[in-house]
């Protein structure tokens, strides 16, 4: 494998799963940064699978609730967006018809529904791709039925 002489952003996935009721999927995080702090389900996509792959399994991971279909939303690059290092992530979404019941798995201590009108304090920027897909997209999507899901 090529390695480069300058460094190179991380690249991670997260999963904005919404219910009709505008109830969306959290995990509460179970290590640094930001322990204890609620967030989107995702993480560091692996070299060898493509984003959205990253993201199924990262929200299988995290969650135990698997979707057949994401779609992506946009990328979030800010340069702060992640204390550790230089982070860029492209965030998917999917709309299901009712809550599955999640099941907290790998670095996340808790999985629960959270109604968009009352989420609880958020780690990294993830108040505002909530919000930016609640502006950009929720009006287009409540009418859509779910998108898929095991």
């Amino acid at each position: 494998m090529y390695t480069y002489n300058y460094p190179r952003p991380a690249v991670t996935v997260d999963a904005i799963v919404m219910t009709e009721s505008h109830e969306i999927l959290l995990i509460q995080r179970g290590k640094d940064p930001f322990m204890g702090k609620w967030a989107l389900p995702g993480g560091f996509a692996d070299l060898d699978e493509t984003l959205e792959a990253a993201c199924r399994r990262e929200l299988l991971e995290e969650t135990g609730i698997s979707v057949d279909h994401l779609e992506q939303y946009r990328v979030f690059d800010a340069i702060d967006r992640d204390p550790r290092h230089r982070t860029l992530t492209l965030a998917f979404y999917t709309m299901i018809p009712q809550k599955l019941q999640p099941l907290a798995g790998d670095d996340a201590a808790l999985a629960e529904w959270f109604h968009i009108g009352h989420l609880p304090p958020l780690a990294f920027d993830h108040d505002l791709i909530i919000s930016g897909f609640l502006h950009d997209f929720l009006p287009k999507i409540s009418n859509r039925t779910g998108t898929g899901t095991k």
